[in-house]
């Protein structure tokens, strides 16, 4: 009925906007998309289908056939339009065998590709979707693409050039065009190549900072964090050995030796007994967590299934341990909504204390979490946590046409902001419904999902490194 109600709005509002306003019952647009036109109607795509909001689908379906137009130009997000676009696109494609998804997908892919034209094939933040320029593929000068202003002195993010490879790997293997993977992968320009890169590059105390310049293929500042900016890379990690239905032992290896890392120097447990993950500042901890750090619990327990018997356990525990601080950030509330970022410092545990940290956007981490540790333990007190989500959201959250974010959860008349976005569609209402499917409903033996939470087949048959 959320979902329903969610598409409804935004169909009768903002069709072929980006996103709903759902207070002034109009679209927005947004810059992070280039001329990209649809988010929500791409994003929510695969969770209409799962849902089987047959009607609804065929109104998605109907506007990408008819009405997504991939001939644009403006400065692109390339993480942003490859986790919802290419991610979208993909997913519908594998759940329904719709030939527009592939072709839309195919089509988009190619126009990412020059922004991995940089000395070190790490790929720059920001395409120009429009400037197609084929002298672009050797020549690193002719402005394809540049990395985000605000990007540390022109670096590119661990975060965005680390979560390309799920995607990346389809796209080539539905397009027989190995480019993809090479970007990928083994060339110059590169999905594995970025892989080569890092395993090259000094890794301080074996953890990853945040900024990496394309140009040089260096750190650029030594700022760790699993929450933004860092986050989607671990998990694409331990993900990309799952797909590749576990053969793809260097993601293996990176991934276990830099949770190792992890565990080791960032993770704390509080005053109070909640253990969290910390951010690393050049030697200095912060001992904050963002919101989006909180899908660390489940990708732990994720890895955790294929560790051995004795780690298994550690890291299950481990899992918990985090997903359990991440639901005191919401239960400390006053709308049992979490934070952007809480903290744990001068006696504050796991609440915000800056007024800029106390929003709640619909983001879908603390759920998503929720739903891998039921899947992956059937402890009951999971579906209970994320019931007591979709009552605050339905109370808090819901408008009169649409659902909104609000600026402070801290107050139990708390003001809207005004946007409906396309990741609630995606990813919050897509993980609160799986915790209460069966498991079977997108097996996780079957399906990997992408940072934008769309799925992705598993690889049963060949895999190439």
């Amino acid at each position: 009925q959320m979902m329903k109600f969610a598409w409804d709005n935004y169909k009768q509002y903002a069709l072929g906007k980006n996103e709903l306003r759902p207070l002034t019952k109009n679209g927005h647009i947004g810059n992070m998309f280039g001329g990209l036109r649809g988010a929500t109607v791409v994003d929510a795509l695969d969770t209409l289908y799962i849902m089987e909001l047959e009607e609804e689908f065929q109104e998605a379906k109907k506007w990408v056939e008819k009405s997504f137009d991939l001939n644009v130009n403006g400065e692109a997000s390339l993480f942003e339009v490859n986790i919802r676009y290419i991610g979208g696109l993909l997913a519908a494609y594998y759940l329904t065998g719709e030939e527009v998804f592939k072709s839309k997908a195919l089509e988009l892919g190619e126009k990412l590709l020059p922004a991995f034209n940089t000395p070190t094939g790490i790929p720059r933040g920001v395409i120009n979707l429009g400037r197609q320029d084929t002298r672009s593929l050797f020549s690193p000068c002719s402005g394809m693409s540049w990395s985000w202003g605000w990007a540390s002195a022109g670096s590119s993010i661990l975060a965005e050039f680390g979560t390309l490879h799920l995607e990346f790997l389809h796209l080539s293997e539905l397009s027989g065009n190995p480019v993809f993977a090479e970007k990928a992968s083994t060339s110059q320009l590169g999905v594995m190549n970025i892989r080569k890169v890092l395993n090259r590059v000094e890794k301080p105390q074996g953890l990853y900072p945040n900024f990496l310049s394309p140009v040089t293929g260096n750190w650029v500042q030594h700022h760790v964090s699993i929450g933004g900016l860092g986050d989607s890379f671990y998990e694409y990690l331990i993900k990309s050995w799952l797909m590749s239905d576990k053969k793809d032992s260097e993601a293996k290896k990176m991934y276990d030796d830099a949770l190792e890392a992890i565990e080791k120097h960032l993770v704390k447990k509080s005053a109070g007994g909640l253990t969290y993950i910390a951010e690393w500042r050049g030697g200095i901890l912060d001992h904050k967590m963002g919101h989006l750090a909180c899908f660390s619990g489940g990708m732990i327990a994720l890895g955790a299934e294929h560790a051995g018997e004795e780690r298994r356990q550690h890291y299950m525990d481990l899992a918990a341990e985090i997903t359990n601080t991440c639901h005191e950030s919401y239960a400390r509330s006053d709308t049992k909504l979490g934070p952007e970022a809480f903290r744990f410092d001068a006696g504050t545990e796991a609440m915000a204390t800056r007024l800029s940290e106390r929003y709640y956007i619909l983001r879908p981490e603390v759920v998503e979490s929720y739903m891998y540790m039921w899947r992956l333990t059937h402890d009951p007190k999971y579906r209970q946590w994320g019931w007591e989500v979709v009552k605050a959201l339905e109370k808090h959250c819901r408008v009169e046409a649409g659902f909104s974010g609000i600026r402070d959860v801290y107050t139990t008349t708390p003001t809207h902001d005004n946007m409906q976005q396309s990741f609630f569609l995606a990813e919050t209402l897509k993980y609160l419904y799986l915790l209460f499917c069966e498991d079977d409903v997108l097996s996780l033996d079957d399906w990997v999902f992408n940072t934008e939470a769309h799925p992705l087949p598993v690889n049963h048959t060949n895999f190439k490194a």
